[in-house]
């Protein structure tokens, strides 16, 4: 997003401080005095969510308590904030089942299988009390690289991998979205996702067929996969309704991972480049 905006000919600032710290939140705002504030940090646990199980307060302390800082902060100083936050706030159920109904932005969290996610839908509510704010909700975001934080990067490390549907957001065709709608001013909640469900086999099937065709992997269950975690995974398909009525050219999600595995071809990323 700095690169995209210094092309734009924009002048970007990078935060000096935590967030957790609303001094220095307070400070780098009253020095820099921004238009417009991207917040796109959060604790998400390395390797993985598990760790946020056995870290709560310092979960809650950059998801919660952080977060609420740069928002009031700004709010105070009438700041516009885009906020990067989470689809993984939902699981697949009864009333949305597999190829049914996708959830809305009305929707409230139904997934507390993962305290990452509990901590992402408190926030997900809390700033509904705030009208400065767009809060934008990726899922399994994927890099026109191979970034170690980029969803097929990680597939492709996985020996098993579970075969349901999910939302995905590919940076290449929102981050411009994103940065469009942050000068616009929008707020309000969006399903911040390409349209549509791909499973992890059929992104798997491309980065096959695009960059590495000896690669091979097996299914399980998510029973299975339970079993070997510290805490459950989000599987959920988005409604984009609301996006899309704003930006009616996303593409949908197949035909953006195919652009996405095109890209990186033409670019010259090799399987190896993993980092």
């Amino acid at each position: 997003m700095k690169k995209i905006l210094e092309e734009q000919g924009k002048t970007v600032h990078c935060a000096t401080g935590r967030m957790e710290d609303r001094t220095a939140v307070e400070k780098d705002l009253d020095e820099f005095k921004p238009e417009f504030v991207i917040l796109a940090a959060g604790k998400t646990g390395r390797p993985n969510v598990d760790w946020c199980e056995t870290n709560r307060p310092e979960t809650l302390r950059a998801n919660v308590i952080g977060t609420l800082n740069v928002v009031d902060c700004c709010y105070l100083r009438k700041i516009h904030v885009t906020n990067f936050a989470t689809g993984c706030l939902y699981h697949y159920s009864d009333k949305h089942p597999v190829g049914g109904k996708p959830v809305t932005e009305e929707d409230p969290p139904d997934f507390f299988g993962s305290f990452y996610s509990v901590s992402k839908g408190y926030m997900d509510t809390l700033l509904l009390s705030y009208d400065n704010v767009c809060t934008l909700r990726l899922r399994m975001p994927i890099s026109d690289d191979l970034s170690h934080r980029s969803l097929i990067t990680k597939l492709s490390k996985y020996p098993k991998l579970i075969n349901i549907p999910n939302s995905m957001t590919v940076l290449y065709d929102l981050l411009p979205v994103a940065l469009d709608m942050t000068a616009k001013k929008t707020t309000g909640t969006f399903n911040f996702t390409n349209p549509g469900a791909i499973s992890h086999n059929e992104v798997m099937d491309l980065y096959k067929k695009y960059l590495n065709p000896s690669h091979s992997w097996e299914n399980f269950t998510p029973e299975d996969q339970a079993k070997i975690l510290a805490c459950g995974r989000s599987n959920t398909n988005l409604d984009v309704s609301k996006l899309l009525a704003l930006y009616p050219d996303v593409p949908e999600i197949h035909v953006a991972m195919e652009s996405c595995l095109q890209r990186m071809v033409a670019n010259g990323v090799k399987h190896g480049d993993a980092t």
